[in-house]
């Protein structure tokens, strides 16, 4: 918008430039060239005068007029061969224009160029008789003194279009700094600041926007906030029942002798073990969606070599190996994401892939660098999913056949996505090239680090 303005401004003055600047640089150029043009047909006539006398004193006077006019001007006179008079004076060539002069008494004038002019301005001008007196006035002085009421045109024009840019671009900063306050508001507000307001400034136009946004910023902020409230009370109303009831269940199997009732006992116990997975997976997504928080810089490799120790050891007790490959081992990528992300995602994208391996398999994650994006893969040698599985993997409660993964709450995939999406990443779900599944990451690239 700012190079839009300049360019508008600039415009406006070139075309001022163009509409009084060169109709006075022609008015100028034609006075110039009308004023010598008169000037050389004066002093014409006036030495055609001298040579229609024909006497002596005349012929004398004309001959000392025209040396000192060509000592003086850049003018070289002529006078036809056929007056008897000044015959020290060069005589011109037989021409058309001489030929009008002598025998129809008409003067001429012959600027050698239909462009402005050329090098000689030729007058010719009829005397008493069959005589007559031509000037042949060289321009180069008024070559120069064109190119002197051009150049300084020219360069007026151009010391006043390099103000017009400089004030042009003083203005459309300040016209256009309102909405540079309003762009760096928002966006923070799309990285996770919702404390980030807006000044109220600039035109009545740009301080009723800054307000629409403030106030909506303020209330979102704060249906952010409630929502922050109820996850926390939730947890603590949901969680401390069922621990209540699993622990009476405990002491209930504890006391009871009768093989039938021991068994629903442990069957109820079970119920409300899931119960407890389903409401912690439940306050998960609910805290997922409820924090916003801005974006940072983190290392990738740092981060998924953390998770990848403490997923090992339960990995070895199945015989399950997990690897680190790819370009990104050497390049250590940095991305941009919200501190905790990353290690939530990572937790529950690698325990799915834990439990639909089979013993002995490997689970292998991979990072590569792809222009501004940084793309996180993880692939397992399970049973993989087909095209319709992938379409509802990441709706809520939607668990997979898998190996084992039917104990699960469905919800590991849905986390994963909200978060992603919160950092400007997206997921999806790919065949892996050796069998089994791979979960494609697709992050935000900071600068390289490495």
């Amino acid at each position: 918008m700012n190079r839009q303005l300049i360019r508008s401004y600039i415009l406006l003055v070139a075309v001022a430039i163009l509409l009084f600047t060169v109709p006075v640089a022609f008015t100028l150029t034609k006075q110039l060239r009308d004023d010598t043009e008169l000037s050389v047909l004066r002093e014409a006539d006036t030495m055609a005068l001298l040579l229609g006398n024909g006497d002596r004193i005349s012929c004398e006077a004309l001959t000392e007029v025209a040396k000192a006019y060509g000592r003086e001007t850049p003018g070289d006179v002529q006078v036809t061969p056929t007056s008897s008079c000044a015959p020290d004076l060069p005589k011109p060539a037989a021409d058309a224009a001489l030929t009008r002069a002598v025998k129809g008494n008409h003067p001429t004038t012959d600027w050698g160029s239909d462009f402005i002019w050329g090098k000689h301005l030729t007058v010719t001008v009829p005397a008493q008789g069959t005589s007559a007196v031509r000037i042949v006035y060289s321009t180069s002085d008024m070559t120069k003194r064109l190119w002197s009421i051009w150049g300084f045109r020219a360069g007026l024009a151009v010391l006043v279009l390099a103000a017009a840019a400089a004030i042009g671009a003083f203005a459309a900063r300040r016209i256009t700094a309102p909405l540079r306050e309003l762009n760096g508001m928002a966006s923070k507000f799309s990285d996770g600041d919702l404390t980030a307001r807006s000044p109220v400034t600039g035109p009545p136009e740009t301080q009723t926007l800054a307000r629409t946004l403030n106030q909506g910023a303020e209330r979102l902020d704060t249906l952010v906030a409630s929502q922050r409230i109820f996850v926390a009370d939730a947890s603590h109303q949901l969680r401390t029942p069922l621990t209540a009831l699993r622990l009476s269940l405990d002491n209930i199997a504890d006391g009871v002798d009768d093989e039938f009732v021991r068994e629903d006992v442990e069957q109820a116990t079970a119920e409300v073990v899931r119960m407890s997975r389903l409401v912690n997976g439940l306050l998960v997504l609910a805290r997922a969606e409820a924090k916003v928080t801005a974006a940072e810089p983190l290392s990738l490799t740092d981060i998924v070599a953390e998770r990848l120790t403490v997923w090992r050891p339960a990995a070895d007790e199945r015989g399950v190996t997990i690897a680190l490959r790819g370009s990104g081992v050497g390049d250590r990528p940095s991305v941009l994401a919200s501190p905790g992300h990353l290690d939530q995602v990572l937790d529950n994208v690698l325990s799915n892939a834990l439990e639909v391996s089979p013993d002995g398999g490997a689970i292998t994650v991979r990072t590569e660098w792809k222009g501004d994006w940084v793309v996180l893969s993880v692939l397992d040698e399970g049973p993989g999913m087909s095209d319709a599985e992938k379409s509802r993997a990441f709706d809520r409660f939607w668990r997979g056949q898998g190996l084992t993964g039917r104990s699960g709450s469905g919800l590991g995939l849905a986390v994963v996505k909200q978060l992603v999406t919160d950092d400007g990443g997206t997921v999806t779900l790919v065949d892996a090239p050796g069998g089994g599944l791979c979960v494609r990451i697709t992050l935000r690239a900071a600068q390289r680090t490495g």
